[in-house]
């Protein structure tokens, strides 16, 4: 069966004042789809995962959602999307069902839904123990647990991770390897943004190579390591890197 295309990333460019942080780039991601942005520190991952989350416009280009531009109505495409961004941004004033429960609220869902949808999300995240508590009690790996959750809350059919498991001991970031891996099995799609090269080996459908705001390839990571004879994604990315700085 051919991959059903979701999100069309079109001849985007971006640029603060003289600097341009992305050049030109194109991108689609599919239905049901892991796909993760790797590049060195400025290669343009957080411009270009933020314009895919509609935080910040681009200065030319467009992106289509669905075939539709999700500049036709923002709103829309925004129900549709989910975002966890790096930094950890849970109130002390709710307890964990109260941060999921008034995720679903923002996105104009029932009070029974998003107590019912809150609870299944709950269950599922293993926070049954928490979810009456303050998240200033949570170890970092729980914490992104409901931060994962709370972005999912709504059901959207995209989801952007930005580094979601950074500084996490590697027992609790395998563990959330597997919540990713559900989201896909549940038909989610995902856009990854990742230091962890193991991490984009293991999970990512396609890898996306960015390097001074352009994209260098896209390729499945197995391709990768069969094209460059590398044991490694890490390797391969290197060696890319590498070639890319010396050109």
């Amino acid at each position: 069966m051919l991959p059903v295309t979701m999100l069309q990333v079109r001849n985007i460019t971006k640029k603060f004042g003289d600097y341009s942080a992305l050049n030109d780039v194109s991108l689609d991601i599919n239905s049901a789809e892991i796909v993760s942005l790797l590049g060195v520190n400025g290669a343009g991952k957080t411009t270009l995962s933020s314009i895919i989350a509609s935080l910040h416009p681009p200065t030319a280009g467009d992106v289509f959602f669905e075939g539709v531009s999700i500049y036709n109505d923002l709103i829309e495409y925004r129900r549709k999307l989910g975002f966890c961004a790096q930094s950890q941004t849970l109130s002390s004033h709710l307890t964990v069902q109260e941060h999921l429960e008034f995720a679903g609220r923002y996105f104009l869902m029932d009070s029974h839904a998003c107590k019912k949808r809150a609870e299944e999300l709950i269950e599922l995240f293993n926070l049954g123990k928490y979810a009456k508590k303050d998240p200033v009690v949570l170890s970092g790996g729980y914490k992104q647990r409901v931060l994962i959750a709370r972005s999912i809350m709504h059901r959207p059919q995209l989801v952007i991770l930005d580094e979601p498991t950074v500084a996490l001991d590697p027992h609790i970031r395998r563990q959330l390897w597997e919540i990713i891996k559900d989201l896909k099995n549940q038909g989610v799609s995902v856009l990854l943004t990742t230091h962890y090269l193991d991490e984009a080996e293991v999970l990512s459908d396609r890898i996306c190579l960015l390097h001074a705001g352009r994209v260098q390839l896209i390729d499945t990571p197995q391709a990768l390591m069969s094209s460059y004879n590398k044991g490694r994604l890490e390797d391969v990315f290197i060696q890319l890197v590498n070639e890319h700085s010396d050109q």
